[in-house]
């Protein structure tokens, strides 16, 4: 009966721990490293969604994505935009409910094309975000703007969508306004 109790409580202790640690990923996962702490608490402008859309294919291949939606642009005389991020993170959660709201969806739809790079959990196509200049560590998402024959126009330096889910849509429908074609 000692040892049962023992037991018990023993699996309610790990229990909580994996929890506390699952609920710390939750809060700081769209960073490669958990932020210092912070002295006051931030209310998001726009919470990630509880339902997570899935944006970022695992199985896709990246590379082949980029050479055919650079093919598209060319053709369109669009530009191309390359976020990287996965489904886990919340902020691409909320870069992507922003690029769908008016006037973003309109302007995005007229000067640009989108390719999703899935970055794993900072473990996946590393390569390619080098090859972009694009700095993962900072965190996600990150994009990076090419031209309709696949120069490199803008890399994401600073994590500026970083933390999306305390910025406002306008941040992006100015970005967009300033790498529109």
């Amino acid at each position: 009966m000692i040892a049962s109790t023992t037991s018990n409580r023993r699996t309610a202790f790990f229990s909580a721990i994996a929890l506390v640690a699952l609920a710390s990923v939750s809060i700081v996962a769209c960073k490669s490293k958990p932020p210092a702490a912070a002295t006051t608490e931030r209310t998001p402008v726009t919470p990630p969604p509880a339902v997570k859309k899935h944006l970022y294919s695992a199985e896709a291949d990246p590379k082949a994505d980029i050479a055919s939606t650079l093919k598209q642009a060319s053709l369109e005389h669009k530009r191309v935009i390359l976020d990287f991020g996965g489904d886990w993170c919340g902020d691409c959660q909320v870069l992507d409910i922003y690029l769908h709201q008016s006037p973003n969806l309109e302007l995005f739809d007229k000067n640009f094309l989108l390719v999703h790079v899935d970055i794993g959990h900072f473990d996946k196509n590393l390569e390619i975000a080098e090859q972009y200049n694009i700095p993962l560590k900072k965190g996600v998402p990150a994009l990076a703007v090419l031209d309709s024959n696949g120069k490199l126009l803008y890399s994401q330096q600073a994590a500026e969508f970083g933390d999306m889910r305390y910025m406002y849509a306008n941040s992006v429908t100015d970005f967009l306004n300033r790498w529109k074609a």
